[in-house]
């Protein structure tokens, strides 16, 4: 069964790429979205941040799929394919930036990490106080094996990049 799953991958690698990538960031989705409404864990700034690479990615490997399936030109592919990578690769640093911050390894952001009793004056306390994130970023909400959810996203982001990645590459050298 693998191995004709792969046999068809190699025949229409820019088919086979959008639909991983659909596949694969629908579910990240769904998970991130489990964790919030039925786990009640809310998200960090930095976690709604993250998710922006797949609202761009998911409908745009939908659209690429749909593409490849009904023969679009393979430079429309790759472009498309291209964009995806990119996309992914910044989600890639940003959550291994959020996953550093959860761990202590650096600071993150002010507004969602750090200590809360820096207020300054009195005046500018209220300020302040409506800029600050109660959900914190440099806190571990959950975790799996001792990975955070923002470590699983930089790996899922990590592959993705490397499956769209393939895609174009495999697009570009069968060109039309």
């Amino acid at each position: 069964m693998l191995a004709d799953f792969l046999a068809k991958a190699r025949t229409n690698p820019p088919l086979t790429a959008a639909a991983i990538v659909t596949l694969l960031g629908a579910v990240a989705l769904a998970c991130v979205y489990y964790v919030q409404y039925v786990m009640f864990i809310a998200p960090c700034p930095l976690c709604l941040e993250q998710r922006i690479a797949y609202y761009i990615c998911v409908p745009l490997a939908a659209y690429l799929w749909l593409g490849a399936s009904r023969g679009a030109p393979r430079k429309a592919l790759m472009l498309g394919l291209v964009v995806i990578a990119g996309v992914m690769l910044w989600n890639t640093a940003l959550s291994t930036y959020h996953a550093g911050v959860e761990y202590k390894f650096w600071p993150g952001p002010t507004d969602c990490s750090g200590p809360i009793d820096k207020f300054g004056s009195v005046g500018n306390m209220l300020n302040q106080l409506q800029r600050i994130s109660l959900v914190r970023c440099d806190e571990v909400s959950w975790s799996l094996f001792g990975i955070s959810l923002a470590g699983f996203d930089a790996m899922l982001s990590l592959g993705l990049t490397v499956v769209a990645g393939w895609g174009a590459k495999e697009s570009y050298a069968k060109r039309d």
